[in-house]
């Protein structure tokens, strides 16, 4: 007799003891890592000393001398500590083993480009033609080395990948027959890493057909349950990848796993035909071979988030100084006009669901934000003669670059929404928490082209495709446009009052 659909994953889930994976992850993170930090330090004190010699002893230049230990020591030490820094700034120390090699080849004298030309500024000497072609020996040094010690790290983490000494616990979500398939191609390429502790079935039809199919392909690949359990299933196996194969489930079912994936910082691999649905919140590329799209939380480089955050600050500082007089008699209008605070605070949800307070110049009247949940309505009758226009030209934003200069906004971005409304908008579209993986913004893509709307979640939806296409492109280049286009719309009044 057929065992019943309970009694499968109940015999073939896997013992509570392997399901503890906190040490392997750390190991996963850390020995990657350290073979990459490992091949830059032997590149970088290998280029040092290439250029040395080139300097005092292969006679192709005038001799400045001899040098102590100190001069010799303390110039590398130095020189270590700043291109670690350049490298990683250059997103040189993420899993670059999942990509092309020609990628990490290609980005590797990108950085040794840019970190020279940034020696050759700092230098000065009256002899320039001496200065460039040492400079230009030390970037040949420098990005050879890197290449070559860096393809060594490759080559040993593929040996670690092969031997389960580096190995991620994954787990394979989809149809019986494709789950099993793509387990046989994993255990046929154990180079890549990839050790799975179950299968998760799209429905209840899958399970009943697992025994027949797992039986004829003899796998030992586990049952751990259907998409029905599949947060539960996360909590409990704590994997680090969930693989996607083809499913009959819905797209709307679809972004709530990814979404779910992305709560639980586990990364999500799908299919590509299965790229559309994900627009705005993917970045695609080969991953062990297979045609497999990687959804990762990660979506800037170390250096452009360290980038925009500078220029968040400066921007802010400027506007609030230099419009210091105008601010002013802002404040003292609103004070004259109404009754109240010259400044409204609101609790909103910002990066990682955390709740800040923003901050705005009044534009109703005191107290009208007591008569319960709503959203503001255009024309909204709660909003004060010189309210009207500070909102039209958006003025009444202007407070906010004190929640930038904190760090709980950032100029360009989604806009931040109170809590309650993230919770209900979020069991309404599931993928709708995905926004709040960056900093929100005082403006925004969907800012600079809205029409005055009434708040509801079908608008909500329209904004988000917005919100997803600024985020997949986020860069300096684009908030400066978005900047742009928001001094335009001040200019003209394109605002809700």
């Amino acid at each position: 007799m057929a065992q019943t659909i309970e009694n499968i994953i109940e015999i073939e889930t896997p013992v509570e003891e392997g399901y503890s994976h906190a040490s392997s992850k750390v190991k996963n993170r850390l020995l990657p890592l350290f073979l990459q930090f490992g091949g830059d330090v032997l590149a970088f004190i290998s280029s040092y000393f290439v250029i040395y010699y080139i300097v005092f002893e292969s006679g192709f230049f005038d001799k400045p001398g001899d040098p102590d230990f100190l001069i010799i020591i303390i110039p590398a030490i130095v020189l270590m500590i700043y291109w670690t820094t350049v490298f990683f700034f250059s997103g040189l120390y993420k899993n670059w083993y999942e990509r092309s090699p020609f990628d990490e080849i290609f980005t590797v004298i990108k950085a040794s480009f840019i970190g020279c030309g940034i020696i050759f500024i700092l230098m000065v000497r009256d002899d320039t033609s001496i200065q460039r072609m040492m400079i230009l020996l030390y970037f040949i040094s420098i990005s050879s080395f890197a290449i070559i010690f860096r393809t060594i790290a490759r080559k040993m983490q593929i040996k670690l990948r092969g031997k389960g000494v580096i190995s991620f616990h994954s787990i394979i979500l989809g149809p019986a027959d494709k789950a099993i398939n793509l387990y046989q191609q994993i255990l046929k390429s154990p180079n890549w890493g990839i050790k799975p502790i179950g299968a998760i079935l799209s429905n209840h039809d899958e399970c009943l057909k697992w025994n027949d199919i797992n039986e004829q392909q003899k796998s030992g690949l586990p049952l751990l349950g259907t998409e029905e359990d599949f947060s539960n299933i996360l909590n409990k196996s704590k994997p680090e990848e969930v693989l996607i194969t083809s499913t009959e489930s819905s797209q709307s079912r679809l972004l709530d796993i990814v979404n779910t994936c992305a709560e639980k910082n586990i990364v999500a691999k799908i299919e590509p035909d299965l790229y559309h649905i994900f627009t705005g919140q993917t970045r695609t590329h080969n991953i062990y071979g297979i045609p497999l799209i990687e959804i990762s939380p990660q979506l800037m480089k170390p250096w452009q988030e360290v980038l925009k955050r500078i220029f968040d600050i400066i921007f802010s500082l400027l506007v609030i100084v230099l419009g210091a007089p105008i601010w002013l008699l802002v404040a003292i209008i609103i004070k004259l006009e109404s009754k109240g605070p010259v400044f409204y605070k609101q609790p909103r949800t910002g990066k990682n669901e955390k709740v800040f307070q923003i901050f705005k110049f009044r534009s109703m009247q005191s107290g009208a934000d007591k008569k319960g949940r709503t959203w503001t309505q255009v024309n909204d009758p709660r909003v004060t003669r010189f309210g009207k226009f500070i909102r039209k030209t958006h003025i009444d934003e202007v407070p906010q670059f004190l929640n930038v200069l904190i760090g709980d906004m950032s100029i360009v971005g989604p806009r931040p929404e109170q809590p309650h409304f993230v919770e209900d908008f979020a069991r309404e579209i599931p993928y709708y928490k995905r926004r709040l993986k960056v900093r929100p913004g005082i403006t925004g893509w969907w800012q600079v082209k809205y029409q005055a709307h009434e708040l509801n979640v079908e608008e909500i939806e329209n904004r988000l495709k917005d919100d997803f296409y600024y985020i997949e492109n986020m860069s300096i280049k684009f908030d400066i446009e978005i900047i742009v286009r928001t001094v335009w719309c001040v200019l003209t009044g394109h605002g809700q009052a």
